[in-house]
């Protein structure tokens, strides 16, 4: 019996996890709140503590004791991905600014939370030094979804991004220390420098000489392709692993630097295990919040009190704004960003591993020692404070990121912009046509003849290739919804759609049809290796050039009650061919093979209208 309720366990448990996130993504909301609803509904009826207490026969504390260290390993794993992520390209000139955020921001957030804990929800001074430390991290679990629902302007997206990741492990140094500090009376100035100093330097050190062995024996390709992901994946545990033996929680640290070292170097090529740990960061994610949320009780949220809501309040409308103000005087920064930045702060997984943890161990020291009954009077809320934090923060970052950054003017309200892989004479005039009614279109070609002539009709273009690493960092995609692979080259269109369907997601992703004559070829590539078929399956490359060479136009032309589709084919031919439709809502619908577009009255269609023969001409004139 008690296997079978493992087993369950171990199946119910991702499954509530992947079904939180596709209703989150079906609703286009934080992914987080269903995932902490799920455990809270999970734990009514059965919490891992129970699972394993039953499974092992063992005394009731031994769940946690078996929990946490996996919540420790795969909290490693999440830090580590996200150093996989961070390219020194991306921050650029913003880097002051993260500096900033990170030493000096993280310090006003950890005072001020601090001496609200204390005022506002009663804890001690130790207790509540312990919860600022843990608060002080925002959630790059949260954080990394919103940047790319939202797609703000690159510097705000990159510091973000930036701090999300770097402040998780300095958070829970921080942590430690006070913890430290709390459990030892002697615990002097020197001792927490000498802490601090370690650990930093066992991370830096540690991390940069894993990334270099790895590097080294990749290079002389010590290790076979199909090894790759899952002996990166142990790699970065047993580092955090070796970290940890030698200074508690500098494990995450190292990872952090690990991933950074891995993410920047120009030896090998690390995208394709960036891709496997992006999956296993998912599952991980929705794992942890469910089982971690299960653990909660309501009860546990209710004892907190109504001062709980306008602590969350005062932190999110408060502390952050604040500190982030303080810390960006004299910066190049304008309000807008500022205002973005400090609004924008929802905590994560990271605290809630945290403070899970901690709460234990101060709850276990309070029952070993009864002088410390005064100082940890409030130690069983340590966890659900913090889960009642993550939820407002979520909520209201979630719920309120989108509209915010659009009233700020930093984020597109209708993002149906368009980044184009070639900038060819068709291209230019199709990207013409979009731009006046306000459709941000982006063209990058290696042609600078093509650049130049785009540059001179006034649309952004950037001469280089579309394959380059550098230019994929360096775009800035505010507003940018679809990516269209439009060059001459077949296997160019096809290298280009897979290297930006993870920036644009499958559905956003287009190229042209092959000009090869032998579909049989064509059909060999498998369809998860190329975009969705543009236009139509005659419309490659070499016949839209020699349309426009032939006199064919690009023509936007408005559909009415009075000028249908009917009309426009009439007036324009049977062989003109629709290429967008604006829909009476500014949504941009591409048309694709197989998926001919319907425009209907209040559309505007954006077609090829072929040059037709002067009697033709004349013709349509008199229709």
């Amino acid at each position: 019996m008690e296997e079978q309720l493992f087993s369950f366990f171990l199946v119910g448990v991702p499954l509530l996890g992947i079904l939180a996130q596709w209703i989150a993504w079906r609703l286009q909301i934080p992914s987080i709140l269903l995932l902490l609803g799920f455990g809270l509904c999970l734990g009514i009826f059965i919490s891992p503590d129970e699972v394993l207490t039953r499974l092992t026969g063992a005394e009731e504390n031994i769940g946690p004791k078996i929990l946490f260290p996996l919540v420790s390993l795969s909290v490693a794993i999440i830090l580590f991905e996200g150093g996989l992520t961070l390219r020194w390209n991306q921050l650029g000139k913003a880097a002051s600014i993260v500096t900033r955020l990170i030493l000096l921001a993280s310090l006003i957030t950890w005072a001020l939370t601090a001496v609200l804990c204390h005022y506002m929800l009663g804890f001690s001074w130790q207790l509540a030094w312990l919860l600022g430390a843990i608060l002080m991290v925002t959630g790059p679990t949260v954080v990394g979804p919103l940047l790319r629902q939202i797609r703000p302007n690159r510097r705000v997206s990159s510091v973000l991004h930036w701090e999300g990741i770097l402040i998780d492990p300095l958070g829970a140094v921080a942590a430690v220390l006070v913890y430290g500090i709390i459990s030892v009376a002697d615990f002097s100035p020197l001792e927490m420098l000498l802490v601090v100093v370690q650990t930093l330097a066992i991370g830096f050190v540690l991390g940069a000489l894993a990334a270099a062995a790895w590097v080294w024996a990749l290079r002389r390709f010590l290790i076979p392709d199909f090894l790759h992901g899952v002996t990166f994946l142990v790699v970065a545990l047993a580092t955090f692993w070796i970290s940890n033996l030698m200074c508690e929680e500098s494990g995450l640290v190292t990872v952090t630097i690990l991933g950074i070292c891995l993410a920047n170097q120009r030896y090998v090529s690390v995208e394709h295990v960036l891709e496997f740990k992006e999956h296993l960061r998912v599952l991980l994610i929705s794992c942890l919040f469910i089982v971690l949320g299960s653990r909660l009780r309501l009860s546990d949220l209710a004892e907190i009190g109504w001062v709980g809501i306008p602590f969350v309040l005062f932190l999110v409308f408060l502390v952050r704004p604040l500190s982030v103000f303080l810390a960006t005087l004299g910066s190049s920064w304008n309000f807008r960003e500022r205002l973005f930045v400090g609004l924008v702060a929802p905590r994560g997984i990271v605290a809630a591993a945290v403070a899970s943890v901690f709460g234990l161990k101060l709850v276990s020291l309070t029952e070993q020692a009864d002088a410390a009954d005064e100082v940890f009077a409030n130690a069983q809320l340590l966890a659900p404070v913090t889960f009642l934090v993550i939820l407002g923060t979520v909520t209201m970052c979630g719920l309120g990121a989108g509209p915010l950054a659009r009233w700020l003017g930093l984020a597109d309200a209708n993002p149906q912009g368009i980044l184009f892989a070639g900038a060819s004479r068709w291209v230019r005039e199709v990207a013409s046509v979009l731009r006046k009614y306000d459709i941000r279109v982006i063209l990058v070609d290696t042609n600078f003849g093509n650049i130049s002539a785009a540059r001179m009709l006034g649309l952004d273009a950037k001469c280089g290739n579309i394959l380059s690493e550098q230019v994929q960092e360096e775009q800035d995609l505010a507003g940018i919804g679809s990516f269209l692979a439009v060059t001459p080259s077949d296997e160019v269109n096809t290298l280009a759609t897979m290297e930006y369907l993870h920036v644009f997601s499958r559905a956003n992703v287009y190229q042209l049809p092959s000009r090869e004559k032998s579909h049989a070829r064509w059909e060999s590539i498998p369809e998860n290796r190329r975009g969705r078929l543009l236009f139509d399956a005659r419309c490659h490359h070499a016949h839209l050039e020699d349309m426009l060479e032939q006199g064919a136009v690009i023509k936007a032309t408005a559909i009415t009650a009075n000028f249908t589709m009917d009309n426009f084919r009439q007036v324009n031919g049977q062989d003109a061919l629709v290429l967008f439709c604006l829909d009476s809502a500014r949504k941009l619908k591409i048309r694709t093979v197989g998926n001919n577009l319907q425009p209907e009255a209040g559309d505007t269609v954006i077609a090829i209208i072929p040059r037709m023969p002067p009697d033709e001409s004349s013709a349509s004139e008199t229709a």
